[in-house]
């Protein structure tokens, strides 16, 4: 009975980050066609307020009625700094850097994002760069790229529209490392409830701009700008919290490579913008990019790197002989949410 309990309980941990990741990736995705009519009414500053303000109050009434409490102290510092970084910064300079870069750049500058986090995981979490993670990234990066410039038309840049995009990918990866600590003592509830009221506080000196913009702008925007708030920012960043806690920063940061890809698959769908073949082709190596970084080598192999480990280990002892391995380690499948 004891052995039958143990081996049903890993099956939920198994699916359900990734599934977790997929509404993730599928949500943003979403948020760059509703940011072009919300984006066309509010400046950049008014539309992260209004989008993080509609986020809080759905994360707070979820966290009131779950009665979940405040965040341990330990999980604050991590708390504030993502919501600071990725909720507040990020934000802002995302959506001001967009209106002076054409997409190309914008796909170029803000997609080392996930670059930067698999190497601050690696610098300060000490999480480790599997050679499959590394290559599944510079595929993908190479197709976020191609379906930037293919998308951007007459492209036009500035030198403060690369730092804005610089800027936000910083921001971004500083964000998420930050967040990783923190959900190993808060849930992903809290962690993204308060770290959205960080955001906002930070974003309240764009009041007055809100507050103006709202007056005049069509009741499209407006409600593109909830949706914002609600799907993309208190939904989607949640679940991104919940698998984060159950993978490394840098896997899931090269999850959201996928986005791009769904990019162009929306824009088909409801902005009736047919994708060209570069286009296509550009979307078909982001996913297959994060198809890469996402493999586990096969479990014969998981084996025998553990057996050839045990038998140098012995070696070293000085007996010449392989050291058994310890009795209590136990092969276990790598899903994706063991690291």
């Amino acid at each position: 009975m004891t052995h039958s309990t143990t081996s049903a309980r890993p099956a939920p941990a198994t699916w359900l980050p990734v599934a977790a990741a997929a509404v993730t990736v599928v949500l943003w995705a979403s948020a760059f066609v509703s940011i072009r009519s919300a984006g066309a009414a509010y400046s950049p500053g008014a539309l992260a307020l209004g989008r993080l303000l509609a986020g809080a109050v759905v994360l707070g009434a979820v966290w009131l009625v779950r009665r979940e409490g405040p965040p341990p102290r330990a999980a604050w510092p991590g708390i504030a700094v993502s919501g600071l970084l990725w909720f507040g910064v990020y934000m802002v300079v995302l959506n001001w850097g967009e209106q002076e870069v054409d997409a190309g750049t914008a796909a170029m500058v803000v997609n080392i994002g996930p670059i930067l986090i698999a190497l601050l995981g690696a610098r300060l979490l000490g999480e480790t760069l599997p050679p499959r993670l590394v290559a599944g990234m510079a595929v993908s990066f190479a197709g976020a790229v191609a379906v930037g410039l293919s998308m951007s038309g007459e492209g036009h840049a500035s030198v403060l529209g690369v730092l804005l995009c610089l800027l936000a990918a910083v921001a971004y990866a500083g964000g998420v490392v930050a967040q990783k600590p923190a959900l190993a003592t808060a849930s992903a509830l809290q962690v993204t409830t308060f770290g959205c009221l960080v955001g906002a506080v930070a974003c309240l000196p764009f009041a007055g701009q809100l507050l103006d913009e709202a007056a005049s702008a069509p009741l499209s925007a407006t409600l593109n700008m909830v949706y914002l708030g609600v799907f993309p920012t208190a939904l989607a960043f949640t679940t991104w919290a919940y698998a984060l806690a159950r993978t490394t920063a840098g896997r899931m940061g090269a999850t959201t490579y996928a986005v791009p890809a769904l990019v162009v698959l929306m824009s088909w769908l409801f902005l009736d913008e047919i994708p060209g073949l570069f286009t296509l082709a550009g979307g078909a190596l982001c996913l297959a990019g994060v198809a890469v970084s996402r493999s586990r080598p096969r479990r014969g192999a998981v084996i025998a790197r553990h057996d050839g480990e045990a038998g140098e280990a012995g070696e070293r002892a000085g007996g010449g002989e392989p050291a058994p391995a310890p009795t209590g380690i136990r092969h276990e499948p790598q899903g994706p949410s063991r690291q």
